[in-house]
């Protein structure tokens, strides 16, 4: 299983783990941003290396629950272990986001772009180039390192800020709608892509989209929040990734339409 759930205040159907042999757990957690409330009661636990969707109406805290993750933000209440950190220092030790826009500099090539985290903890230029370089091939962009950003598809772009949040070294990767801003079909190819991507890369993944369809083609685990104060309000568990199993053959089989009716359901 890749997430344990407990919908109200029953603490004990969630124990918060204290070593890195687990992943991440929220224990009814709030965030108030002055009078209004964002988050109210989120409580669930994923697995080391699980991958997890997190959907939910726009404005329900969805965001907002990633930087608390990543200890961009305070919670006003309840306890966040981020592999046995609990405080804002250690959770972002442990984390590395991948926001909804790239942000990749114009001025940089896409090698030096997706390097960016090594430089920042001090490795020298040469060095993290011959470090990164190699991902390239391994993730479709061989001979585009000397690229410049402006001459990359929307795609490619991703891909970039994908493999930047990936050499930064991680553990636990936060998604934010990485693939909000692009168009249907090139959305279903970086979906089929990253699919293959997360096989090799063992991480704990956290993905926020808006898609149900995506968070249950990238996810094991995909948890429903509610509106404004975000709540879980639903857990749905899928065993659908199975190795060498394309996109198409996930979303087109009877299971898959099923889960997304449950999923679709839980939000109404």
């Amino acid at each position: 299983m890749g997430a344990r759930t407990s919908i109200g205040s029953d603490l004990t159907a969630v124990p918060i783990p204290g070593s890195r042999d687990h992943g991440v757990a929220f224990s009814q957690v709030r965030k108030a941003f002055g009078e209004v409330l964002a988050l109210e009661d989120v409580t669930f636990e994923i697995e080391r290396h699980a991958r997890i969707g997190i959907v939910g109406p726009s404005g329900g805290g969805k965001s907002t629950l990633l930087q608390l993750t990543a200890g961009l933000l305070e919670q006003d209440g309840g306890v966040i272990n981020v592999e046995g950190e609990t405080d804002a220092q250690g959770r972002l030790a442990r984390c590395a986001m991948m926001p909804q826009r790239d942000l990749l500099l114009p001025w940089r090539t896409a090698l030096d772009n997706a390097m960016i985290a090594l430089q920042n903890r001090g490795v020298g230029r040469d060095e993290a180039r011959a470090k990164t370089r190699p991902y390239f091939e391994h993730f479709g962009l061989a001979q585009f390192e000397d690229v410049l950003p402006a001459k990359l598809s929307g795609g490619m772009r991703q891909r970039v800020s994908f493999l930047r949040t990936l050499m930064a070294e991680k553990d636990v990767l936060l998604l934010d709608e990485p693939f909000g801003a692009l168009d249907s079909i090139t959305r279903a190819q970086m979906q089929e892509w990253l699919l293959r991507a997360l096989s090799d890369v063992p991480r704990t993944v956290l993905l926020v989209t808006h898609d149900v369809e995506e968070a249950l083609v990238l996810s094991r685990t995909v948890v429903v929040m509610s509106a404004r104060p975000g709540r879980v309000v639903k857990v749905i568990e899928s065993h659908m990734q199975t190795e060498g199993r394309s996109r198409r053959e996930i979303v087109t089989s009877p299971e898959f339409v099923s889960l997304k009716e449950e999923a679709l359901e839980a939000l109404e």
